[in-house]
């Protein structure tokens, strides 16, 4: 292999592998001999730079020189290619190394010119000719070192040659045989690593650890080339290189990180190779590297969890791992990530599980991590290594120095710790302390400072070593000193241990030893050019001297005198251990007497140094004044004056600062009374106030800044004080004022007592209340200063001031919003957590724009990998920003604010620093846990569950309650469910204990009767798994069986909460609980409720998925049902966990599910069975028997449904196994009939129809002759359910046999309908085969029910099957319906009942196809000629409508119109059920549409008005219906509809309509309805409608008020103001319509007098002509009707009026007011009728027309309605005189009026045959004078007259005037008026007495032609229409 030879390597290499597969322990064994003892090896390892860089020079070039070509070739190439080609050297990645450049070709060389001044460049060299010159020195040692490089080349390159062959061997012979390899791996990859970065292997060793990738386990082999890559990345790379490549797998651009991805690919490979368990330990071995790396990142990645859950897997203590490389990067973890203290804290015990004696060194190197978590993991987790707890831990001095450091640790809690560790290993420190004087110098304090303090107890524990180590504290010192103060000093950390160290050993040090320890401060540590070391040094010097200055004064007080009167060689060096030993000089005096002059001294060399610009210098110093000062009482009062001064009035910041540092501590040493003795608080108030001096303000601030610091709780009673003038020195102009105002307030605040801030706090907060915006800033920032408040006092306060802050943000006044936003950031900069401090901006800013930043704030934070926990002050900012989050109403910001507070608990300090704000969070997480999101609600669970958990439950004393309160509110299912989750995380939380407390009323509200509580305490089941992880399983005995009732609840949500909350079960428990969960699932899928079966299949088919392990997300629509998704391997894993008969059984269940009678049922059931049943067919013969016993125990079930689900099964059966079932089944099937239970009868009929409806009627047809039978007898069975299976299995029967099922087993049936015994049974057996196949049978069996005379057994039957037939019966209406209603009416009352029964049921069955021949045979029989015909088809009328479902409205009209008509029915009972039967139709019909029915209804009154009419020829017309009891209910909602939301015209005729109906309701029927139908008119009338609607209700209330009478007198003054207010309208109609039906309303009132004055009020201001008409009709009206009612002075008043509007110029005026006269009249006393007589005569003679007019119209008004009283009246004469004299006047209407006027005057002579001057003789002849009057309106008025004088006196009277009379009459029958003839006629009619017999005829043939006599005679006697008319209405 070693050969030369590149064959003879190759074939030696294979010839290995092929050795190495033979036998590979001793071939492997030697190869590694080999491989150790290869020379190249160690020789690679001290390879120079150089050598590499000679080694990749090219030949016959110098390594020197190998920059320059390349620089010149570059240069060429890039002077002569193309610009495009520049890219290639722009895409190289940054650090890649350039790459070797070949040779450039050789070009002669050029003559160089003397003053080229080029550089010597390579030359390419050329053969030498015999005449050429010898080289040149130069050139000579070019060529010397050419051959020297020569030979480093060739050294090089054969160490390369030897190990790239034998890493390919390594290669070749480890993938030759992989499993030996494997063991072999963790020694190969130690061997292999490093020459991943070796300069000139590095390729042949990636190729070889790709190898030996490849060999590791198998499911991790696949990853062999990216585990390559990662162990070269990782070998080859920086350690900061690699972690960002880790870090950049949270990043998406691909493109960007091309290696982005490898660590996440390889990750997520070992996540999957490890599912099924652990690695082998040499596999996880090799790839530990990668993942240590990824675990070192100092930032958490996506993939840590996955790393640790890795790690996790592989900590068995036996196995050989890589545990202190484990071990160390978990401490790096858990340094870096606490939030993982939970899950490392386990493993870093688990693996020490396995750590050797030898290990336990290394293994506590967490002991020196600066997290103090991380120490105390160390130290647990060191006890649980097998040598310490058993006591067996050998003697190691690494080991007991680690401990002993812990020993002395900062924190208690790990001190004690370490001490128990300590006793454990029984340890002794001894007196090496060389590793505690290495720990001094260590980076981190908490560890320097352990060390020193374990330094400082090991001297203490061994005394003789004190000199020793002291003198090693002063070697390392100076080692460590820097040459110079230029320059970084990295050593520093060593010396500030040192100084630690010193402070710590104070109190061991000997009088020797202080000597020793003095002399080196002063000498050299004191001088240290670090200030913190300086400082530290001086403490040191100033503890020493504390614990041994008293009893060495003698030796110390010398050496500080010398050196401060030494001579000053260094001035710098000098003053600063001048500072020092003047500190020590003042600390060493407090132990001289109080007497002793020296103190004086040292107090003034104190002094000087207290003007010294170091803070710390001058807090020593004030230091040192307290002891001195009990011996300067005498001098006390000028040293303070003198501070004093120096404070207020020195121009040196300094020397100010100083006095103020020595104000306090005088102070300190005078005693408190100091500063009201010497009145040092007055001075400094005084400066405050000075506003000319800002050197003064600054200056007492600084005093009281330094006395809070020095006095610190004793100075608070001033605090409170001087807060006012600190408040002001806030908005001091002078910028150093306010500086040390802010410094001043933090030391005030920093030092403040628990009570001091309840004093200061309120009066800070009141003051942001203030109006004035200074003093609102300068309690803003005083609040930023209480920043600095002690922790305890901080946690207290910032709870109240950060909102309070945070309000002022928004303040109108900027520097008062700056004030608060720079409070805010002192809050923010006390923050001790550094990861919160690096995010306070961006917190700020959220707090001031929570719109804009919250959600920002909430992602950065949960970003933020949070190393150390969290200090009250970061809560104060958090807490606003948390708090807005949960109030947000984007879901995803909840749930991240959720998540924080659920965080916050694990990362507090202090738990009870979240207290304050708990109030104010809890209620917020609350209500993010009824977020309809369920994601949400489930970080909100977690939340309350880390509350509880970190805080302990006495904390939340209501929460626990509240939920279960919650969880039976009737509020929304997502509040039940989000309290459940909640609860379920804080039960867990709590512990078991609480949790077996709770159970039982869990359990117990499962089954309340509230379904809310039932669902919220069923959800918990779903939530408890996931909480209480493998806990809860002992408790499912308990809690399946409430989950199972839940499961068939009634209310839905109740049976969704118990179906998921199985569906959790199952997935949790399925493997570890299966023998409780499947008996269970098995009893639920055999249940009734169908919603159990369901669930039950659910759970079940969960539980086979899991036993299989599969999924069941398979989608299997389509295909065949032999087709499943499952395999072989997931049937045998089925059979192996239940099996192979409890599988059976359980398969054969979920075969005969699929048939259930329930869909869902029957896919949950499919879906189950295609998912783990590979072969169905091969399955159902596997399970044949148990299936056939399952069917047949299922058909004989009681369950009905489980019987119909078997035989339904059973007929699939039949599907897939046909003929070959077929002749076992049927026989055994119709024997089952003979059993006696009915159960089982009912079975065998249902198996009977599945296997008919399965088999082919090929299949059937040998069979008929045993399934008719068995299916006739069944139908007559006792059992109804079996009755009621046979008519399904003969529905499947007839789809085979046809007609032949019909022919011989319906004629059987109703053949035993004759008989009593069967005829029950076999009626029932008709409905059930009727049920199923209507169209057949129904023809055969109507013919013999329906035949005469119908019996009542024939109507029940008929009933019966209508029942059934339903819809069928359409077609057979005309047969069944007739008999039926004639029935109705039979004599038998049962046949009647039962007739009717049937009826009903006839038509209700009837759907919309039959409707329109129903309601036709319903209408022919309403018109039948018997009553009860009629009467019954009304009745069902009436039920029809009343109660279908049919939508009828396109026959009802027709109803309506034929019952309203049927009203008038002769037969009383027929027209009460017509009556109730249209108050069913109408009832059904939609409000909506009732107004369409209004003509409808309209015309359907007047025709049985017509109807009634005809019948009654003459009086009042009454519909017969209408007057019955609530004879308007059926039809008044049709009206008042149409009124109340109709259209106008629509409201019209409604109005109309309802007038119609009134008037032919009878007085009594219509008095209950005057209510409902009077308001509705007035409503309307009042709104604005056109004027037809208002003159149609007008016209109805006039007809109600004549009807309704009394009954309207609620409604009286309503209708008043309507009438009075309708005179006013704008319609003459209207007016009219109004003024009649206020006359007629006036009948009602008791006081009249009221409205007369309302008429007449209006009348006299009304400008409209038709207004006054109205009103004076109105007026006629209400003196007709209400006359007797009005007073006396009342008729006076309305006689002036009306005496005035008599005389007015508009006719209809003088006409209405005239005729209102003559009614008034009547009620007037004799004398003042005398009067208005004489009043009316007078004016008569007037020229005015209109007022002769008028008064003539007046007194014919009179005469019509008072001519007793006229012709009584002493005026008398005077009237008649007017008269006369007005027939002759010049104008036409005056003489007709007065001609009308002496008409009504002689009529009412004629009817009281009045004898008194003026009587019937002597007036008479003027009447007739005016026959010939030249006006025909004269003449036409004339004859009017006559014929009503004709009409009232006797014949003999009129005959004697004929002669008079008769010649006039005789030329107005010829007259060339039509008008005049026609009255002429009817004046003749009467005057001639022509209708009482010919011989009047014959006698008036003297003064007429006989033609006209005989015509005239012919014309009726009562037809005088206008009779009013002639004589003046």
């Amino acid at each position: 292999m070693m050969n030369s030879g590149c064959l003879e390597s190759q074939a030696a290499i294979y010839a290995l592998s092929t050795v190495m597969q033979i036998i590979p322990n001793e071939t492997f064994t030697e190869f590694i001999k080999k491989l150790e003892q290869l020379q190249e090896r160690s020789l690679h390892d001290v390879l120079s730079e150089n050598d590499i860089m000679i080694f990749n020079t090219p030949e016959g070039t110098l390594s020197s020189e190998q920059g320059v070509y390349i620089a010149e070739l570059v240069s060429d190439k890039n002077i002569k290619q193309a610009k495009g080609r520049f890219k290639s050297y722009d895409d190289q990645a940054d650090g890649e190394p350039v790459k070797s450049v070949p040779p450039v070709r050789q070009v002669p060389a050029k003559k160089e010119t003397p003053n080229s001044g080029k550089r010597d460049g390579p030359k390419a060299t050329k053969k030498l000719g015999d005449g050429e010159k010898t080289k040149t020195a130069k050139e000579e040692a070019r060529d010397l070192q050419l051959r020297e490089e020569a030979t480093v080349r060739l050294k090089v390159k054969h160490i390369q040659e030897n190990l790239s062959l034998m890493l390919r061997a390594l290669g070749e012979i480890a993938i030759a045989n992989p499993v030996f390899t494997h063991g072999q791996l963790p020694f190969l990859e130690d061997y292999v690593m490093p020459l991943l970065s070796s300069p000139i292997v590095n390729s042949d060793a990636f190729e070889t650890m790709v190898k030996l990738a490849r060999c590791v386990a198998p499911p991790v082999r696949d990853l062999a080339l990216d585990l390559g890559a990662a162990l070269k990345i990782v070998a080859t790379s920086k350690a900061s290189i690699v972690q960002e490549l880790v870090l950049s797998s949270d990043q998406t651009n691909a493109k960007e990180k091309p290696v982005a991805g490898l660590f996440e690919r390889i990750v997520a490979g070992l996540v999957t190779a490890c599912k099924d368990g652990p690695l082998p330990a040499d596999s996880f071995t090799f790839i530990f590297p990668i993942l240590e790396q990824i675990l070192f990142s100092p930032k958490k990645t996506k993939v840590h969890d996955d790393v640790l859950g890795i790690l996790s897997l592989h900590l068995d203590p036996v196995v050989p791992l890589p545990r202190l490389r484990m071990i160390e990067v978990l401490y790096h973890v858990l340094g870096n990530m606490p939030a993982y203290q939970a899950s490392i804290g386990p493993m870093l015990n688990e693996l020490c599980l396995g750590l050797k004696p030898n290990e336990l060194a290394p293994a506590l190197g967490g002991i020196y991590s600066k997290h103090a978590h991380v120490r105390m993991a160390c130290l647990n987790a060191i006890k649980c290594t097998p040598a310490v707890s058993k006591r067996v831990v050998p003697k190691n001095v690494d080991v007991a120095t680690s401990v002993w450091i812990a020993l002395h640790d900062p924190e208690k809690t790990i001190a004690e710790s370490a001490e128990t560790l300590w006793d454990l290993c029984g340890f002794d420190i001894g007196k090496d302390y060389s590793g505690l004087l290495a720990a001094l110098s260590h980076v981190n304090f908490n560890v320097r400072q352990a060390a020193a303090e374990s330094l400082a107890a090991a001297m203490d524990e061994n005394p003789e070593t004190v000199p020793e180590t002291l003198s090693s504290l002063i070697f390392l010192y100076n080692r460590d000193t820097p040459a110079g103060r230029d320059g970084v000093d990295p050593s520093w950390p060593g010396r500030q241990g040192i100084a630690v160290a010193l402070n710590a050993a104070a109190d061991i040090l000997t009088a020797n030893d202080l000597s020793v320890v003095i002399t080196f401060l002063i000498s050299r540590a004191l001088a240290d050019y670090n200030m913190d070391v300086r400082s530290r040094m001086i403490d040191a010097g100033i503890g020493i001297i504390d614990k041994h200055g008293k009893n060495n004064i003698t030796r110390l007080l010398p050496i500080f005198e010398n050196y401060l009167n030494k001579k000053v060689t260094d001035e710098e060096t000098y003053d600063l251990v001048r500072e020092g030993v003047v500190i020590y000089t003042g600390s060493l005096a407090k132990h001289l007497s109080m007497d002793d002059p020296k103190i004086t001294v040292i107090l003034e060399k104190l002094l000087e140094v207290l003007n010294t610009p170091s803070e710390s210098v001058q807090r020593a110093v004030s230091n040192c004044f307290p002891p001195l000062m009990k011996s300067q009482e005498v001098n006390a009062e000028a040293l303070t004056s003198r501070l004093l001064n120096q404070l207020t009035q020195s121009e040196n910041y300094g020397e100010r600062r100083g006095a103020a540092f020595g104000i306090a501590g005088v102070a300190k040493g005078l005693g408190i009374t100091s500063l009201k003795k010497y009145n040092i608080v007055d001075a400094l108030k005084a400066g405050l106030e000075d506003r000319n001096s800002a050197k003064a303000r600054e200056g007492a601030l600084f005093g009281f800044e330094c006395l809070c610091e020095k006095l610190g709780r004793l100075f608070e009673p001033y605090v409170i004080q001087i807060l006012p003038l600190l408040l002001a020195c806030f908005s001091d102009p002078v910028i150093a004022v306010r500086e040390a105002a802010e410094c001043s307030a933090r030391a005030m605040m920093s030092h403040l007592s628990g009570q001091g801030v309840k004093l200061v706090l309120p009066s800070l907060l009141q003051g942001l209340e203030d109006k004035a915006w200074r003093t609102k800033q300068g309690s803003v920032q005083l609040l930023g200063a209480m920043a600095y408040c002690a922790p305890q006092q901080l946690s207290q306060c910032l709870p109240k001031i950060v909102p309070k802050l945070t309000e002022v943000l928004t303040d109108t006044h900027p520097k008062v919003q700056s004030a608060a936003q720079m409070a805010l950031q002192q809050v923010g900069s006390v923050i001790k957590n550094p990861e919160i401090s690096a995010l306070v901006s961006t917190l700020l800013l959220s707090i001031s724009d929570p719109n804009e930043y919250t959600k920002l704030s909430l992602d950065i934070l949960l970003q933020t990998t949070f190393v150390n926990t969290i200090d009250a002050p970061s809560l104060a900012l958090l807490v606003p920003i948390v708090h807005r989050g949960l109030r947000e109403r984007s879901a995803d910001t909840k749930k991240k604010a959720a998540q924080i507070v659920g965080n916050m608990c694990s990362l507090v300090t202090e738990p009870k620093d979240m207290l304050p704000y708990i109030s104010l969070m809890l209620p917020e997480v609350k209500k993010v846990l009824a977020d309809p999101i369920p994601e949400v609600r489930a970080v909100a669970a977690r939340a309350l569950g880390s509350l509880i958990r970190g805080m302990g439950e006495e904390n939340f004393p209501d929460l626990v309650p509240w939920l279960l309160e919650t969880l039976k509110s009737d509020n929304s299912n997502v509040e039940r469910s989000g309290a459940a989750q909640g609860l379920s995380e804080v039960l867990a939380a709590l512990g078991r204990e609480h949790f077996e407390l709770v159970l039982p009323d869990i359990l117990r509200n499962c089954s309340h009767q509230k379904a809310s509580v039932r669902d919220g305490h069923l959800t918990l089941f779903k939530y408890f798994p996931r909480s209480l992880g493998p806990t809860f399983q002992n408790y499912l005995p308990r809690v399946l069986p409430a989950i199972l009732d839940g499961l068939a609840d009634e209310n839905e949500s109740v049976r969704d909460a118990a179906l998921s909350a199985g569906h959790v079960l199952v997935e949790h428990y399925a493997t570890t609980s299966l023998p409780l969960l499947l008996p269970a699932v098995e009893d639920g899928i055999f249940n009734d409720n169908w919603r159990i079966r369901q669930s039950s299949v659910e759970l079940l088919g969960d539980l086979l998925f899991k036993v299989a392990g599969t999924s069941g997300k398979a989608i299997l629509e389509g295909g065949s049902d032999d087709e499943g998704a499952s395999t072989e391997a997931q049937g045998r894993a089925i059979i192996d966990v239940l099996g192979r008969e409890k599988r059976n059984e359980v398969l054969a269940a979920v075969y005969m599910v699929r048939s259930d009678v329930s869909l869902t049922v029957r896919q949950a059931a499919l879906h189950v069975w295609k998912t783990i049943v590979a072969n169905t067919p091969k399955t159902l013969k596997e399970i044949m028997p148990v299936l056939m016993n399952t069917l047949i125990s299922s058909l004989a079930s009681a369950s009905s449904e489980r019987r119909q689900v078997a035989g339904r099964a059973l007929g699939e059966l039949v599907r897939k196994l046909g003929e070959r079932v077929l002749p076992s089944i049927i026989p055994i099937l119709a024997q089952g009939l003979q059993d006696s239970n009915g159960s089982r009868r009912q079975g065998v009929c249902i198996g009977l129809s599945e296997v008919m409806a399965s088999a082919g009627k090929h299949q059937l047809v040998t069979f008929m002759g045993d399934l008719i039978p068995t299916i006739r007898t069944a139908l007559c069975d006792s059992v109804s359910e079996v009755r009621e299976a046979a008519g399904l299995a003969f529905s499947t029967l007839y789809k085979s046999a046809g007609m032949q099922a019909i022919d011989e087993i319906v004629p059987t049936l109703l053949h035993a309908l004759e008989d009593e015994e069967t005829s029950a049974t076999a009626l029932d057996g008709l409905k059930q085969i009727l049920s199923v196949r209507t169209a057949a049978v129904l023809p055969h069996i109507l013919p013999k029910l329906v035949h005469p005379p119908l019996s009542a057994f024939n109507a029940h039957a008929l009933g019966a099957l209508a029942d059934v037939a339903g819809p069928g019966l359409d077609s057979h209406l005309g047969t069944v319906l007739p008999p039926l209603i004639e029935a109705m009416g039979n004599d038998d009352q049962e046949v009647a009942t039962l007739a009717k029964k049937a009826a009903e049921t006839v038509v209700m069955v009837i759907d919309e196809e039959g409707l329109y021949s129903l309601i036709a045979e319903l209408l022919k029989s309403l018109g039948d000629t018997q009553a009860s015909v009629r009467r019954g088809s009304a009745y069902l009328s009436g039920f029809f409508f009343k109660n279908s479902k049919l939508d009828l409205l396109d026959e009802s009209p027709n109803l309506v119109t034929t019952l309203i008509v049927m009203l008038t029915d002769p037969d009383s009972a027929t027209v009460q059920s017509s009556w109730e039967a249209l108050g069913c139709v109408i009832g059904s019909l939609p409000k909506d549409i009732l107004p369409t029915y209004v003509k409808v209804v309209r015309d359907a009154v007047s025709t049985a008005r017509d109807k009634e009419r005809r019948k009654r020829k003459g009086g009042p017309i009454l519909i017969p219906g209408f007057c019955l009891p609530k004879a308007l209910q059926p039809v008044l909602p049709v009206f008042l509809q149409g009124l109340m939301s109709g259209s106008a015209e629509l409201r019209e005729q409604a109005a109309e309509g309802l007038g119609e109906l009134i008037d032919v309701t009878s007085e009594n029927a219509l008095r209950p309805f005057v209510v409902p139908i009077t308001g509705p008119l007035i409503r309307i009338i009042g709104d604005r409608f056109p004027w037809q609607v208002k003159s149609a209700i007008l016209s109805t209330l006039g007809i109600l008020i004549s009807k309704g009478g009394i009954a309207l007198k609620p409604f009286l003054p309503q209708l008043q103001t309507t009438f009075i207010k309708c005179l006013q309208d704008n319609t003459r109609v209207v007016r009219s319509s109004s003024a009649l039906a206020l006359g007629k309303l006036s009948a009602l009132s008791t006081r009249v007098d009221p409205l007369v004055n309302d008429l007449l009020s209006n009348l006299q201001v009304a400008s409209e002509i038709g207004v006054k008409e109205a009103i004076l009709v109105a007026l006629q009206g209400v003196s007709k009707y209400a006359g007797k009612s009005i007073t006396a002075s009342v008729i006076n008043r309305v006689l002036v009026v009306l005496q005035d509007l008599v005389q007015s110029e508009d006719d209809q005026i003088r006409s209405s007011a005239a005729r209102a006269m003559g009614i008034v009249s009547q009620y007037v006393e004799d004398t003042e009728l005398a009067s208005l007589l004489h009043a009316l005569s007078v004016p008569a003679s007037s020229e005015s027309l209109a007022v002769r007019h008028g008064t003539i119209l007046a007194l014919s008004s009179v005469f019509r309605h008072g001519a007793s009283h006229v012709c009584g009246s002493s005026a008398f004469p005077t009237v008649v005189d007017c008269l006369k004299s007005r027939l002759n006047d010049d104008k036409v209407p005056v003489r007709e009026t007065a001609t009308k006027a002496l008409g009504c005057l002689l009529v009412y002579q004629a009817q009281s045959h009045y004898s008194g001057t003026y009587n019937f003789s002597e007036l008479l002849p003027f009447l007739s004078s005016s026959l010939r009057d030249d006006a025909s309106d004269v003449r036409r008025r004339a004859l009017g007259g006559l014929k009503s004088v004709a009409k009232q006196v006797n014949a003999i009277t009129v005959i004697s005037y004929l002669p008079t009379l008769g010649p006039a009459i005789a030329e107005c029958l010829r007259d060339a008026s039509t008008p005049v003839r026609l009255a002429a006629e009817r004046c003749a009619l009467h005057v001639f007495q022509l209708t009482k017999g010919m011989e009047n005829v014959q006698a008036a043939q003297k003064y007429i032609t006989g033609l006209d006599a005989r015509r005239i005679a012919k014309q009726p006697e009562l037809s005088d229409s206008s009779e009013d008319d002639m004589v003046g209405a």
